[in-house]
């Protein structure tokens, strides 16, 4: 029996999951005899053994110190009396995956879900950081049900350009910005390009990466402290010793993904996202993840969230700093501490320790990054839910990061129909646009680009850039990078491509934005809209084969997560 009394009885070790031959004492006997051709003992292999996930990629610079990070690990499950066993699976990073990371998310998923489940281990260690790679990983560690501990490769470290401090990828998107506009010439852009990756590991802003290693943090999968330490320190090599033995006493105590991952824990992790300033995509991810367990993360009850969760977190785009300063600021206890009056308290972590149990242990001391609640960055959480004709199931803008006179406005559309329609004419001096025009992009949902890319963040128009123009209201089915500002609403419910209103949205039309209300309005009449709607139906996107056919068949829509119908748990009612 567990501690909490939780039955912990089945096969341990090696005894899991035997390959079936009609003679389990002969599957016993081959296991161990092919397994000794690496020179393992008797002594060893009666130890319980803790997988560990190896996302290590030539093509993934985010991951790039994995070989550091599986040594610590092996070291901690040593020292803890466990026997530890990397073994491999997809990575994913956002800049070399085409068409889009999100696409190949759920089949990361589904691959450590599988090798979870296929060899035999009483725990496993998930070792991810590239924003995909740690949804992906919780959601199979989820459906698979083994116990299961996350560790994070963790951030880099930030450059310098002309002695300006500089880290990807908020700065990435400025100085872009301001070689589009004519600001700065192709020499500097090549200096800069130099200098905003100084170190292997993820963005050094609150990205989707940052963001996913906080919320895992306050979710409980992690260990206290574990989201902040960057990719090149000794604090992060020390929490993969500490990681590796943590996974050794959840494999004694049999503390499975679905005593952790709670309705409650999923809460304080959604209060936490919002505290430091989140990206969008971290809802996407949390309602996948839920949805593993039967969870279902309502939009009404995030953007209730929304309202009452200031933003306290000083870090790009939402504010000035990087994500080695939130490390020294405390990291996330630091944020936890200051939202304690607001969390689930008795949510249980892989520690075996509560979260409040978590929060007092942790040491307080005078900072500026992570804001006292009653002196937050902004009154409200980082990001707000619309709903409208526009969005009959909802969208998402992140307001930390938008222009304050932008977030009540009215304006006429310039459409774009797709991405390649968009690259064809979003630099064309003959365009007719005007800086208070709203730009929509349509089919860059899940079903229909495919994949959700983060294309939301549209350029601003050249001739626009080059006049000063710095932000509009933009609109699309997709998503945006979490390292991206400006006043751009996504996710929009359903997507144009399986006939949701946007599909219909000409340029011409006008469209209203009020995130106070929380409304995002097309402005043109129902029955017109179902004119355009018989005149111009929507064909389904389809594929002959393969992975695609799959992901276009059972993809479900932003609200549900992006997950695939099938890989969902059975309904949980609310606790």
């Amino acid at each position: 029996m567990s501690a909490d009394g939780k039955k912990t009885g089945g096969p341990k070790g090696l005894h899991r999951g035997l390959t079936s031959y009609g003679d389990s004492g002969f599957s016993l006997f081959l296991r161990k005899a092919f397994i000794k051709g690496a020179g393992y003992t008797d002594k060893a292999l009666d130890r319980p053994v803790i997988g560990i996930v190896d996302t290590g990629s030539a093509f993934n610079p985010c991951h790039g110190n994995l070989p550091q990070l599986i040594e610590a690990v092996k070291r901690g499950v040593m020292l803890a009396g466990g026997l530890p066993m990397a073994f491999p699976t997809i990575s994913i990073h956002e800049s070399f995956a085409h068409p889009t990371s999100m696409y190949l998310r759920n089949l990361m998923s589904m691959d450590t879900e599988e090798m979870i489940r296929a060899q035999p281990m009483d725990a496993v260690v998930l070792i991810g950081g590239c924003d995909k790679t740690v949804p992906a990983q919780l959601m199979g560690a989820a459906s698979a049900g083994v116990p299961a501990v996350a560790l994070v490769t963790g951030s880099m470290l930030t450059g310098a350009h002309r002695g300006e401090r500089v880290g990807a990828c908020t700065d990435c998107r400025r100085f872009w910005a301001r070689y589009r506009a004519g600001e700065i010439d192709a020499g500097e852009i090549a200096e800069v390009n130099d200098q905003l990756v100084a170190s292997v590991g993820t963005c050094s802003v609150m990205g989707t990466a940052s963001t996913l290693a906080c919320a895992t943090e306050a979710l409980g999968m992690m260990l206290p402290g574990g989201a902040t330490p960057p990719a090149v320190t000794a604090d992060r090599i020390r929490i993969a010793e500490r990681t590796g033995a943590t996974a050794v006493q959840l494999a004694a105590g049999a503390l499975t993904p679905d005593r952790v991952m709670t309705a409650k824990a999923f809460e304080n992790a959604l209060r936490v996202l919002l505290a430091v300033g989140g990206s969008t995509n971290g809802i996407v991810h949390l309602t996948a993840i839920a949805g593993r367990l039967g969870i279902d993360l309502d939009l009404r009850r995030i953007d209730a969230l929304g309202r009452e969760t200031p933003v306290l977190v000083d870090l790009k785009p939402s504010g000035r700093h990087y994500m080695e300063d939130l490390h020294k600021a405390g990291g996330v206890p630091a944020v936890l501490r200051e939202l304690k009056h607001q969390l689930h308290l008795d949510a249980l972590t892989v520690t075996g320790c509560t979260l409040g149990e978590t929060i007092d242990s942790a040491a307080a001391f005078a900072q500026s990054v992570v804001r006292p609640f009653a002196e937050p960055l902004y009154r409200e959480g980082g990001i707000a839910v619309l709903r409208g004709n526009l969005a009959p199931r909802g969208a998402l803008i992140k307001a930390s990061a938008a222009a304050p006179a932008l977030m009540e406005h009215e304006g006429r559309a310039v459409v774009f129909e797709n991405l390649e329609h968009l690259a064809a004419r979003i630099d064309d001096e003959q365009l007719d646009v005007r800086a208070e025009d709203v730009l929509v992009l349509k089919n860059i949902g899940p079903v229909g680009a495919p994949g959700m890319p983060e294309a939301g963040y549209l350029p601003i128009p050249r001739k626009l850039a080059r006049a000063g123009v710095k932000d509009m209201v933009r609109i699309s089915d997709g998503r945006m990078s979490g390292t991206a500002a400006g006043t751009i609403v996504l996710h929009i419910t359903p997507e144009s491509a399986i006939g949701g209103p946007l599909a219909w949205v000409k340029s011409g039309d006008r469209i209203r934005l009020s995130v106070s209300r929380r409304e995002i309005t097309l402005l043109v009449p129902q029955a017109e809209l179902a004119a355009r709607a018989a005149a111009n139906p929507v064909t389904l996107p389809t594929a002959e084969r393969g992975y695609l056919k799959l992901f276009l068949e059972n993809v479900t829509q932003a609200d549900q997560g992006v997950d695939f119908t099938f890989l969902r748990g059975r309904r949980q009612e609310p606790e």
